[in-house]
């Protein structure tokens, strides 16, 4: 049996997917700027994330 999202990882993901609807509405430019807004952003947490690890300051 798959487990239960929480209400706000639900909430979240339906944010993630109707900002995807709303610039997809927009054209490919416009999802394609989304696209890779969203990457810089996963690439730079990323590498902030190893850093404090690296540091023993986050888990």
């Amino acid at each position: 049996m798959a487990r239960r999202r929480s209400l706000r990882s639900q909430l979240y993901r339906d944010a993630r997917i109707l900002g995807n609807v709303q610039a997809a509405a927009h054209g490919p430019t416009a999802y394609g700027k989304r696209y890779a807004r969203r990457k810089v952003y996963a690439t730079s947490n990323s590498l902030t994330r190893q850093m404090l690890r690296a540091l023993s300051l986050s888990h």
